[in-house]
């Protein structure tokens, strides 16, 4: 139903509003039609900066354009005024204006100089990775925290871009020479870029509160699952990996499956067994992409603790992908911002297997130590990762043979829920319970049940 409903409104090719005027286009809501895409390609092979350009597409394609072309500069560094150049930007409006393209998407962060130089020189809205990125997470935030969390960074990324309208619409107001406004008009006033400046500070001193407000229930239950002493395994990874649809083959959980970059942003917790019957939780987390926006991983440092506090990492690949080690080093990065990642276990998935390209997962099974091939879509390989992340789950439980009264046949049903039952003998006395419970439930056993020897 949420595919269905996102797919309901498309644009129809060829019908668009061209706008003369781009001098407001910090304050337009960003609305990508026609593009054309341009990198700057500074160290890496040229398959490196293609496969950059090729992933700046399918962000664009995402966001809901048609991208009618795509070029790629070879620069030392990109250039301090223009990104790509005052000639190169010269021969990028000619394109923009052959092609008929209405925006341009840069694969890289502009300065807010940049921005605006390179938009008066092509004539249309300009528009870079990191606004393209914030305007996907915009789209496809469902909770009230992601929308709130997608917000704070979108208005982190505006604050330095925002830039006056021009000298009529300035609040600053002098005597009767400066504009004959009389007594009680004189003084510097407050300009209207001021205004926008302080209103946008508010409004993100306000959103930091419901974030901090949000955190407080989502630690609350972390905290719960803590004191059941439930082992947690949270799947994080590249975006478009295909975690939404592990989790789905893992739990049946019935999580949104798009190919489509970013697809799914809110954090999914369900309750999985592993094959011998032991209870655990299992986290869907945010996707990653290559150069993701500082704004965003601010934003999302609540999110991303469900990372940070996991007993197990499955940290999924995209097999298929013509580039799986970079998407690895490219999540490593963004792991080692999140306070105690370093120390938790991590299990390599290996996605799309039935899609992959047997070298490359030979290569990438080899290289890294320890891996798991899957299709989730297939369901190739599933069993062996239950398997692993049974053998590498960490262990609260204790081996208990007891003698339970028969009016606690409550402590009874909860040894079959929470804990691992190895044997049941009814008795005269009672039942005999032999199981792995955890901590908990073992100290309501002690309480109540005898041990099996002094009977």
């Amino acid at each position: 139903m949420d595919l269905a409903e996102r797919q309901a409104l498309r644009r129809v090719a060829g019908l668009s509003t061209e706008l003369e005027d781009v001098t407001e286009v910090e304050y337009r809501q960003l609305r990508l039609e026609r593009v054309v895409l341009v990198g700057v390609w500074t160290s890496g092979t040229a398959i490196d900066a293609e496969n950059s350009l090729l992933e700046l597409k399918l962000l664009a394609e995402t966001a809901g354009s048609q991208v009618l072309e795509g070029l790629i500069q070879r620069r030392q560094k990109p250039d301090t005024a223009t990104y790509i150049g005052s000639g190169k930007a010269q021969e990028l409006a000619d394109i923009v204006s052959a092609t008929g393209a209405d925006t341009v998407v840069c694969d890289g962060e502009l300065s807010p100089g940049q921005l605006r130089q390179l938009e008066e020189t092509v004539k249309v809205k300009v528009i870079d990775r990191t606004m393209l990125i914030l305007d996907i997470f915009a789209q496809h935030a469902k909770s009230r925290e992601g929308k709130a969390q997608v917000e704070l960074a979108q208005l982190n990324y505006l604050l330095p871009r925002l830039r006056g309208w021009g000298g009529n619409l300035s609040r600053q107001v002098g005597g009767r020479a400066a504009g004959g406004v009389g007594m009680g008009g004189r003084g510097p006033g407050e300009t209207k870029i001021e205004l926008d400046r302080r209103r946008i500070r508010e409004r993100m001193a306000k959103l930091r509160r419901q974030i901090g407000g949000m955190t407080t229930a989502r630690e609350t239950k972390r905290a719960r699952r803590l004191q059941r002493e439930v082992p947690a395994v949270a799947i994080a990874g590249y975006t478009n990996a295909g975690k939404s649809s592990l989790l789905n083959r893992l739990t049946g959980a019935g999580v949104l499956v798009e190919d489509a970059l970013f697809a799914t942003l809110d954090p999914t917790i369900r309750r999985a067994h592993t094959p011998d019957g032991r209870l655990f939780t299992l986290a869907d987390t945010v996707g990653f992409v290559r150069h993701l926006p500082h704004q965003l991983v601010e934003a999302f440092r609540s999110t991303l603790e469900e990372v940070g506090d996991a007993d197990l990492i499955l940290h999924v690949v995209d097999g298929s992908h013509p580039d799986p080690e970079s998407q690895l080093a490219a999540v490593r990065e963004v792991f080692a911002d999140i306070e105690g990642v370093r120390d938790i276990p991590e299990i390599v998935v290996i996605n799309k297997a039935d899609a992959a390209d047997p070298v490359v997962l030979a290569q990438l099974t080899a290289r890294e130590k320890h891996t798991v091939v899957v299709s989730a879509r297939t369901g190739a390989g599933i069993d062996e990762l239950r398997a692993v992340i049974e053998r590498e789950l960490p262990r609260f439980d204790q081996e208990v043979r007891l003698l339970v009264p028969y009016e606690r046949g409550d402590l009874i049903s909860r040894a079959h829920g929470e804990g691992e039952v190895l044997g049941i003998e009814h008795t005269e006395d009672g039942t005999v319970l032999h199981a792995r419970v955890l901590p908990g439930l073992f100290a309501e056993l002690e309480k109540t049940a005898k041990p099996v020897e002094t009977v």
